[in-house]
């Protein structure tokens, strides 16, 4: 099954994460959000619309950027960015490390069957404290920063008591003799499931541990109304998994850290 490449860019164009715990610095041409400083990319550009020159609209972004005090900013060259940004910021310093594939699977005659891992994994979402911070434990093992404080732990586990049981999604947690080996969440916007922070601890990888969690939410996502999965996925780590497993590519996202 297919779908349009206009569909999937407008999902992706859609995927903006701005937490109500963020500082947000906002104008008609560009959002920056600020983040706590235990994740691990803290100052990042969330949305870029510019409605004159395109060096003059960089320039008021890393002007404003300054003020927060850090050393770079992170930007994404989403598919729907103005021509020409990714040289722009190459040219103000910026360096791509990291690409992200945007790959989409279509979920309107249910999730892709999937084989089973290689080793027994049970999944199980993050609606409680000890689970919640299981999956932030692997999330920093694999991307980097530190666990948040206890009583933001507290919080996102009730905010996925929430979310789990309404079909708007959360966070997962894969376990393997009882000790949290993968990770991931899921949310579901307009009938779009946006799967993100997939991840799996290094010495827990190449036995089906991603496949599982992947199952788990395909199959979360059909059971409420999903007709689309999204992923923005890294070039040499998930998406070969995710390929096979049926979703396809549409485009590339680079992630610029460009220096302030």
């Amino acid at each position: 099954m297919s779908i349009s490449s206009a569909s999937v860019a407008a999902a992706s164009a859609a995927w903006v994460w701005i937490p109500p715990f963020a500082s947000v610095a906002k104008t008609d041409e560009y959002t920056i959000v600020r983040l706590p400083d235990y994740l691990p990319h803290p100052l990042s550009v969330a949305a870029f619309q510019p409605a004159g020159p395109l060096s003059d609209a960089v320039t008021a972004v890393l002007d404003r950027g300054r003020e927060f005090g850090l050393p770079e900013l992170q930007w994404i060259v989403l598919l729907g960015s103005p021509p020409g940004l990714a040289e722009e910021l190459t040219l103000r310093g910026g360096t791509a490390p990291v690409t992200l594939n945007v790959l989409a699977c279509d979920l309107r005659e249910g999730a892709p069957d999937l084989p089973p891992a290689a080793v027994e994994v049970t999944v199980r979402w993050g609606t409680d404290v000890a689970t919640a911070r299981d999956n932030l434990a692997v999330a920093v093992a694999t991307f980097g920063g530190s666990v948040p404080p206890e009583e933001r732990i507290t919080q996102m586990a009730a905010e996925n008591t929430a979310s789990v049981p309404a079909g708007r999604g959360g966070m997962i947690v894969a376990y393997a003799d009882d000790s949290p080996v993968g990770a991931g969440g899921l949310e579901i916007v307009d009938g779009v499931a946006r799967l993100w922070g997939g991840a799996v601890i290094e010495s827990a990888r190449g036995h089906g541990v991603y496949r599982a969690l992947l199952a788990a939410r395909l199959s979360y996502a059909v059971d409420h109304g999903a007709t689309m999965a999204l992923v923005k996925a890294r070039t040499d780590t998930s998406s070969p998994i995710l390929l096979r497993a049926g979703f396809a590519a549409y485009g590339q996202e680079p992630i610029f850290r460009v220096p302030l």
